[in-house]
């Protein structure tokens, strides 16, 4: 069948890729950045069910990087996390432990290779749908949406790439000449730490914190949740849930009845670039082997 435009007398043969250009609705005009504004989501029990860095562990143990031991060690502390929903000190102190022990002698861009290709398997799938939909109205917004996590920084950055967001903020390990020297630059991120990442991304980058957002599930986040205009309670854990009662914080619960569906971007070219400053790793494999 042919169709035609009909021009007084004449009838021109109109192509079907000229007739859909024509029937084509006008584009909705892009949002205009708004670089005063960003929001800041938490990973573990926020952006992702369950710890990010035991998913990496995992990934770790199925290359037979460390023993089962090691692994079963994770799964306790994942089990433990998951029933508490927080962390204490003891924790954290363990956490550093764990990888100043792992990373110590290992290249950065080996690191970097497997944090991507463990998110791929074993993380993709555990993202909260709810919660990247609220990240992704940010971004829909104008604005900068940045991971803020404990989690090695470079494991942070590849979740990040893959869901689209501008960045993260993670715990720093130092290195020279491309190797890890088992040294923490700083400390873990976590806590008041968190605020102070925050606080200190908002003045880079020109930032008004009293016009930005953050998400987190935990309570020991309210530093970095009081440190913007607009905190919000994901997943909350029941003190961060009655704090957000009290103070009529938003409450966004995405565990009942919802499953966690994969909402993995493509890998893009260039992932080798987020070496820089990576963070520290996660595995007992040294203490344990020595």
């Amino acid at each position: 069948m042919r169709l035609f435009w009909q021009r007084g007398k004449e009838e021109d043969p109109v192509s079907a890729g000229e007739a859909a250009a024509a029937a084509a609705a006008e584009p909705e005009p892009l949002p205009e950045p708004d670089p005063t504004a960003a929001a800041f989501f938490d990973v573990d029990n926020t952006m992702m069910r369950g710890a990010s860095i035991y998913y990496f562990a995992r990934g770790l143990a199925s290359r037979k990087l460390f023993t089962m031991r090691d692994l079963a060690m994770f799964a306790w502390g994942q089990a433990a996390f998951r029933l508490r929903g927080t962390e204490n000190a003891e924790h954290i102190g363990s956490a550093k432990e764990m990888a100043l022990a792992f990373v110590t002698g290992q290249k950065v861009d080996d690191l970097v290779r497997l944090s991507e290709e463990i998110y791929d398997e074993v993380m993709a799938d555990r993202i909260w749908h709810g919660t990247r939909r609220l990240a992704l109205q940010h971004l829909d917004a104008g604005q900068q949406v940045w991971l803020v996590t404990a989690t090695p920084v470079e494991v942070a950055r590849t979740i990040a790439h893959r869901l689209g967001l501008t960045g993260a903020l993670g715990t720093v390990a130092e290195t020279s000449g491309g190797v890890y020297t088992g040294r923490l630059v700083g400390n873990l991120l976590h806590g008041q730490a968190k605020a102070e990442a925050i606080r200190a991304l908002a003045q880079r980058e020109g930032l008004d914190l009293s016009r930005c957002s953050a998400y987190s599930d935990s309570v020991n986040d309210l530093p970095m949740l009081t440190a913007v205009g607009h905190p919000h309670a994901v997943n909350p854990d029941p003190a961060l849930r009655e704090h957000a009662r009290r103070n009529g914080w938003p409450v966004h619960d995405f565990r009942t009845g919802r499953k966690v569906t994969m909402v993995a971007l493509p890998a893009a070219a260039g992932m080798g670039a987020l070496a820089g400053g990576v963070a520290a790793g996660i595995a007992l494999r040294r203490h344990y082997r020595s």
